[in-house]
């Protein structure tokens, strides 16, 4: 199951982005090491409250970095490079999610360390990316949603500009990193040549932009935010009200659209000329939507939901308490237990989302700063 057993990657990696990804290499059973100097606390979501695990992890930390080891260890002091050099060695890739500038102050690319070892692979992550004006800019995930548009396409139409409810850019680009860093590795092993990988906050956030770009880039379009976060082409493809919440249904194509109306006993929708095919629902948005919540207001969204489920692409609008306490996440095996010395009942945790041969890799808990010195002397 470890598909990745027998790859070492050591990170100088802190925060989100940086360990999001090399925690999904850990996942697949590559030997992370974390780089950290403990004069400085090591990596800063040790410190990222509310929920402190004693000195130097919490909560955050051991949702970024399970299934790592770390070492405790001054890359810009000689004993500190003279190790790290040593560790180098047995390396196959080094990881950061530096500032644009310091990966070279801290001298971790690849014509810095080919000498060493020319088939070592260097990813650096970092908000901007290196050698441009914005290199030394420091940058985080919010920043990327608002400038690469992310905001205006995002909350409903007369409300103000509205980011995402999670850090969705950073965990692209470490997910990004993760299958540049495995893809130049591969390469490494073939044919004894390592390089430079590099990924950026602001390049990810702005390829997300996807067919939204293409309209505007070959058309000028410049898509809006609608109301009720509804599809920019499809209709309806967007949240509906009921009896007690919300919906989201996604009539993607015209047969779920004759399934949807058949469920809902709304014979009569298709047959209307203002709705008869896609253009026609497109042409006449708002008023579709008035006849659809006339219908779905009648009653609750588990009624609706039990007529529609598995027949129509359809959700409820749940809370984080009511996704977390979802059977169905307990009955694919989202939701496990992680053990930790400093808590006696453990930890509830998510399961990493990769499934080999129908099994999760197993959880393990983020290391205490420097808990594997003694393994990297």
């Amino acid at each position: 199951m470890s598909l990745l057993n027998g790859i070492r990657v050591l990170s100088v990696e802190h925060y989100g982005a940086g360990p999001y990804g090399t925690q999904l290499l850990a996942d697949l059973g590559a030997e992370v090491v974390k780089v950290e100097n403990g004069a400085t606390g090591g990596d800063f979501s040790r410190s990222v409250g509310p929920y402190p695990l004693g000195e130097g992890d919490s909560q955050f930390h051991q949702t970024f970095s399970r299934g790592k080891k770390s070492v405790n260890l001054d890359l810009k002091s000689t004993a500190g490079r003279a190790r790290f050099e040593r560790l180098l060695a047995e390396a196959d890739a080094v990881a950061n999610n530096l500032r644009g500038d310091q990966p070279e102050k801290l001298r971790i690319r690849y014509a810095d360390l080919s000498a060493i070892k020319p088939a070592i692979v260097c990813a650096h992550l970092s908000a901007y990316g290196r050698g441009n004006a914005r290199a030394a800019w420091p940058g985080y995930d919010y920043l990327m949603q608002a400038e690469c548009g992310f905001l205006s396409l995002t909350g409903e139409p007369e409300g103000p500009p509205a980011r995402f409810g999670l850090s969705m850019v950073d965990f692209m680009t470490g997910s990004l990193m993760a299958l540049s860093l495995v893809s130049a590795v591969l390469r490494a092993r073939q044919t004894g040549q390592g390089c430079d990988v590099d990924l950026s906050l602001y390049d990810t956030a702005l390829h997300q932009l996807s067919y939204p770009a293409t309209w505007y880039l070959n058309e000028g379009l410049r898509t809006e935010r609608l109301p009720r976060s509804s599809h920019p082409s499809i209709v309806p493809s967007q949240l509906f009200r009921t009896e007690d919440g919300w919906l989201f249904v996604m009539c993607q194509t015209p047969k779920f659209w004759a399934l949807f109306c058949e469920a809902v006993q709304r014979p009569d929708l298709p047959a209307d000329e203002r709705f008869v095919d896609p253009p026609s629902r497109l042409a006449h948005r708002d008023a579709l939507q008035a006849e659809i919540e006339q219908t779905l207001e009648t009653a609750p969204s588990a009624h609706w939901m039990a007529l529609l489920a598995g027949v129509v692409p359809v959700a409820p609008v749940n809370g984080i308490a009511e996704a977390l306490d979802n059977p169905f996440a307990e009955e694919v095996g989202m939701l496990n237990q992680v053990e930790h010395p400093r808590r006696e009942d453990g930890l509830r945790m998510l399961s990493s989302p990769f499934r080999i041969d129908g099994q999760r890799p197993p959880n393990r808990r983020a290391p205490l700063l420097g808990e594997h010195d003694d393994e990297f002397p």
